[in-house]
């Protein structure tokens, strides 16, 4: 499975992409950030990440795309950055059908380090031993790409059996009186 991981960010929005499935080595097949200036208009800065993702896309060929789940924060102005630049991560994988799964940063830190509360250290270390690197890329923003996509290839077997159960579990649908007629006339 080859994954691209999209740590959403207005300024810099960490990508990475990672292939392999769970219970075998990884190999990082890109890492890196696309960056905005910070004193260009919102609109600019969220073409500029478009253009940035579709690059990715294009280069990487992704199967698919894990984004940070954006999550409430104090400060209204990043969250409101993150969900738009989050938007458009998943905008561009849905344009070219590709599927999106989304991870809550806690999910990311304890899938990577066992520890939901583990700091950007902690991650980064991490994410360069399981992918064997001989530094932790940089910003935290990319190593945090590389742990989205980590974490969704390891999670994915358990996330497709749940969904399996969940589709088994429907109960399924009783045709009315109305449609039992409108088939045997």
């Amino acid at each position: 499975m080859r994954v691209l991981g999209v740590d959403p960010g207005l300024t810099r929005c960490g990508v990475g992409v990672v292939e392999g499935v769970a219970g075998r080595p990884l190999a990082m097949l890109g890492v890196g950030v696309v960056r905005t200036p910070a004193d260009a208009e919102a609109g600019a800065r969220l073409v500029a990440i478009e253009q940035g993702i579709e690059a990715w896309l294009d280069e990487h060929r992704p199967e698919l795309v894990a984004v940070e789940r954006v999550f409430a924060q104090h400060n209204v102005r990043t969250v409101m950055g993150t969900a738009q630049a989050s938007a458009i991560a998943m905008l561009c994988a849905a344009r070219r059908g590709i599927p999106v799964a989304l991870h809550t940063p806690s999910e990311v830190k304890a899938a990577i380090t066992g520890s939901g509360r583990a700091d950007k250290a902690q991650v980064g270390a991490m994410v360069t031993r399981l992918l064997r690197l001989d530094a932790p890329p940089k910003p935290a923003d990319a190593a945090d790409a590389l742990a989205l996509a980590i974490c969704h290839i390891w999670r994915a077997p358990a996330l497709n059996r749940l969904q399996r159960a969940r589709e088994a579990a429907r109960p399924s649908r009783i045709p009315t009186t109305a449609s039992v007629r409108k088939v045997t006339r």
